[in-house]
C-alpha cells in the first residue's frame, strides 16, 4: 500500500489509540486468571489481535460484549500442573510480528506440561531469542530453537525458582517470567536482574499485576520477589489506557503542523513513552496539559538532548521533531534500536537523509542536524510501523508530497493513524 502525504495545516481534537503495551499484558493476565476478566477499550492493532489469538490457542475463552468490551475466561489448567497429568495434546501459536508477545507468552506457555510450538511472521523471524535457550533449561523446560530464532518448541512444566537473568536486551523477557512465576510459584521466588533496560515497562507490568491481585516486591530493579498467587474468584475489570507510543506522533504533528488536542492519555501513566512530554517541554513547544487532554501548537522549536535508553520507541517521532528544531539535537540510546522491526538507527538515517536531514550515529548517540527545510520524498517504511508514522508526520511540513511505500505497516500498532491525521485536516491520498 502506498500513501501520499501532502503539506498540511492541522487542527482539531483526536482520541489517542489504546495502548498495545497494556492490551497485550491484560490478555496475558486474563489467560492466567481463574475466572473472568472484562476488558474495556480493547486495542485493535495487529499486535493486540495476535495476543488475543495466542490466549485463545492456550485455552482462554473470549466473548465480545454489546458495549464492545471483551469478556475473557482464563485457562485454569495453566499453573496447576500437579493436577494436570492428563494434558498431553500439543499446543501451538503465532505471535505475528509482536516482540512483546513472543517474549511474554513463551514463559507463560512453559507453565503447561504440553509441548508448545511458537512461531511468528515478518521481522520477528530474525529477532534473537537466545535468552530462552539459556534460561528455560535452567527452569526444567526443554527447548528447541532455530539457532536462537523462531520457531521455538518448548516442553514444560517450568519450575518457578530463584534465578538470575540479563535484562540488557529487553525488559519484555522479565515481564514474561514475572507473570509466569506469579501464577505457578508455590513459595516466594526471587528473580535477580543484571543491567535492566526500559524500567518503566516493568513498572507497567507490576502495576497491572497488582490490579489482578499478584504481589511482587521490587528491590531497586535488581531483585523481584514474587509471592505465590492467591485464588481470586471475583471478575477483574480493566480499562486499557491510551497509548503514549502512538500519541507521541500526534503530539509531534501538533508541534510542527497546527494546534491540536489529544484526549485519552493518562498523564500519570507508567508507560515509558510518556517521556515525550519532557522532550516537547525541552523544545519550548506551546503545550497545555490537564488530566483530560493535552493541547499543543507550533512554536519556534529549540533543539534538545534526551536519553531515550528506557523509551527507544520514541526515536522515530523524536527524529521527526528534531527535523523542525532550530539547531542540532542529540538522542542517546541508539544501541536499543538494532532489534526492532527494522534496524531503526540505520533506517531513520536512510529515510530522513532522503528528506535532507543530516543524521550522524556516534557510539550510542544519534546527532540530528536540522537546518534546511525537509523535502518530500518517495520513502519506504522498511515494514516498520514507527518509520511509516515518522515519515508521515515529517511530511506534513515538507516541501512537496511525501510518498510512503508499505504504508500499511502502521497496522501493527496504530491502524487508525492515517484516518486520525485526516480527521485533523491532513491531506492524505491512499
Amino acid at each position: 500500500m502506498q500513501v501520499k502525504i501532502s503539506p498540511s495545516d492541522i487542527s482539531g481534537l483526536v482520541m489517542a489509540p489504546a495502548s498495545k503495551s497494556a492490551m497485550q499484558r491484560v490478555c496475558a493476565l486474563a489467560l492466567l486468571k481463574d475466572g473472568e476478566t472484562i476488558i474495556s477499550n480493547p486495542g485493535q492493532s495487529n499486535d493486540d489481535k495476535a495476543a488475543l489469538s495466542i490466549i485463545k490457542n492456550l485455552g482462554a475463552r473470549i466473548e465480545l460484549l454489546a458495549d464492545y468490551s471483551l469478556k475473557i475466561t482464563g485457562n485454569q489448567l495453566l499453573g496447576n500442573t500437579k493436577n494436570d497429568t492428563a494434558q498431553e495434546e500439543a499446543l501451538s501459536f503465532s505471535c505475528g510480528e509482536s516482540g512483546l508477545s513472543i517474549r511474554m507468552f513463551t514463559p507463560i506457555a512453559a507453565i503447561s506440561n504440553s509441548p508448545v510450538t511458537i512461531n511468528g511472521t515478518g521481522s520477528l523471524l530474525t529477532r534473537p531469542m537466545n535468552f530462552f535457550d539459556e534460561i528455560l533449561p535452567e527452569l526444567g523446560v526443554k527447548i528447541l530453537s532455530n539457532e536462537g530464532k523462531l520457531p521455538l518448541v518448548i516442553n514444560g512444566p517450568m519450575a518457578a525458582k530463584d534465578i538470575t537473568v540479563d535484562g540488557s536486551l529487553s525488559s519484555q523477557f522479565l515481564t514474561g517470567l514475572l507473570l509466569a512465576f506469579a501464577k505457578s510459584a508455590k513459595e516466594p521466588v526471587t528473580i535477580t536482574v543484571i543491567n535492566l533496560k526500559s524500567k518503566p515497562y516493568i513498572d507497567l507490568t507490576l502495576q497491572m499485576m497488582d490490579h489482578f491481585g499478584y504481589k511482587v516486591q521490587n528491590e531497586n530493579y535488581e531483585r523481584f520477589i514474587i509471592q505465590p498467587a492467591t485464588h481470586q474468584a471475583q471478575p477483574v475489570l480493566y480499562t486499557v489506557e491510551g497509548d503514549w507510543s502512538g500519541a507521541a506522533f500526534l503530539l509531534v504533528a501538533g508541534a510542527i503542523a497546527g494546534k491540536i488536542t489529544v484526549q485519552g492519555l493518562d498523564v500519570f501513566s507508567t508507560q515509558a513513552d510518556r517521556a515525550i512530554l519532557q522532550v516537547l517541554m525541552l523544545t519550548k513547544a506551546r503545550i497545555s496539559i490537564t488530566a483530560e487532554e493535552i493541547t499543543i501548537e507550533p512554536a519556534a522549536l529549540q533543539p534538545f538532548h534526551f536519553d531515550a535508553t528506557d523509551c527507544p520507541d520514541l526515536f522515530p517521532p523524536l527524529v521527526a521533531l528534531a527535523a523542525y528544531c532550530n539547531g542540532t539535537s542529540v538522542i542517546e540510546g541508539v544501541s536499543r534500536l538494532a532489534h526492532k522491526e527494522s534496524n531503526r538507527a540505520l533506517t531513520l538515517q536512510e529515510e530522513f537523509g532522503k528528506m535532507g536531514l543530516k543524521i550522524k550515529l556516534q557510539d550510542d548517540l544519534m546527532i540530528i542536524e536540522a537546518g534546511e527545510k525537509l523535502v518530500g520524498i518517495h520513502g519506504y517504511s522498511h515494514h516498520d510501523h514507527r518509520i511509516a508514522m515518522a515519515l508521515a508526520v515529517a511530511g506534513l511540513k515538507a516541501t512537496g508530497d511525501t510518498m510512503i511505500e508499505n504504508a500499511e505497516a502502521i497496522d501493527k500498532s496504530y491502524p487508525a493513524f492515517y484516518q486520525h491525521l485526516e480527521q485533523l485536516g491532513a491531506r492524505i491520498n491512499y
